[in-house]
């Protein structure tokens, strides 16, 4: 039989990880976890981190095994996930990959380029020039250093940018020259599921669940990472918003609110995203029946 990755997709707060413990105990066998967020032993709360109850309903791996102030990117994702898989199929047909995280699970299933580790001088000294000059400043270098990239690149999204000029400054090359997109091939079949429902009930969901999270302690935890605010590992939603209402920004209701307004903003983010790939079926989350007998199709 064919060794088989059963890839669960979606926005924040769906169910994803529910319905992959279903599905991984279905076809008893383990979940790769494909977030960027929940690798990081230390955060919790703001990453909505499988619980103990949930670790235990299916053997889990990718959960807590980074610490915040390690560097890692969507590559080196892929290089461990490669390796994990191959020895997960050893003992197993089927294995579930699951995660909201577009790069992650797009480096999986498509392979992503591979980019050198940027100099953290380097990045100081751009990140000091954003602040001071603003992105029109980045803009012009990265127009200068590479034009092609510079036409293609959402000139808006300040954090590409930047990352375009730290690579074409590290290599001396345009980082459109490094870039191939080229889809690499995998020695495992997929079979993708993209979990989804009505607008408006999501966005009741995320609001719901921002609320729990701070029930639950996150306005803490986040106190408690406050002085490492500038790593890379916690410019993300739930906790960026906590840090400027400490910096004294706002007061803490428009801190929450902005945490649920960035996470909808995530998950349409997600969706458009995921939506591009025509081989991911769309269920509803309760949905599962339906989701089981596509995969034993496919398989």
């Amino acid at each position: 039989m064919q060794k088989t990755l059963i890839v669960v997709v979606g926005p924040t707060g769906i169910g994803k990880t529910k319905t992959s413990i279903k599905i991984a105990n279905h076809f008893n066998t383990e979940i790769i976890s494909a977030d960027s967020r929940q690798i990081f032993r230390e955060l919790k709360i703001g990453t909505a981190t499988p619980n103990a109850e949930e670790l235990a309903a299916a053997t889990h791996h990718n959960i807590g095994s980074h610490s915040i102030h390690d560097y890692y990117s969507a590559w080196e994702f892929e290089q461990d996930a490669l390796k994990l898989s191959e020895e997960l199929f050893e003992k197993h047909d089927q294995l579930v990959l699951t995660g909201g995280s577009m790069m992650y699970i797009d480096a999986i299933c498509k392979g992503i380029d591979e980019l050198p580790t940027i100099d953290q001088e380097l990045r100081d000294n751009l990140k000091e020039q954003y602040e001071n000059e603003g992105i029109e400043s980045i803009r012009r270098q990265l127009k200068q250093l590479d034009p092609i990239f510079y036409d293609q690149v959402d000139l808006m999204n300040h954090k590409r940018v930047i990352h375009a000029v730290e690579i074409c400054l590290m290599t001396g090359e345009p980082y459109s020259k490094l870039r191939t997109n080229a889809i690499k091939q995998r020695p495992f079949k997929m079979v993708k599921v993209g979990l989804n429902m009505d607008r408006e009930v999501v966005y009741d969901r995320i609001n719901q669940r921002v609320d729990i999270m701070v029930k639950d302690g996150l306005i803490e935890e986040a106190k408690k990472f406050y002085p490492n605010k500038n790593l890379n590992s916690l410019n993300t939603v739930g906790y960026k918003e906590l840090f400027a209402y400490f910096d004294g920004e706002y007061n803490l209701e428009k801190g929450i609110e902005l945490i649920k307004r960035n996470s909808r903003r995530y998950a349409k983010k997600q969706l458009t995203w995921f939506k591009r790939d025509s081989d991911i079926s769309w269920f509803h989350p309760q949905d599962l029946d339906k989701m089981i007998h596509l995969i034993e199709q496919k398989i």
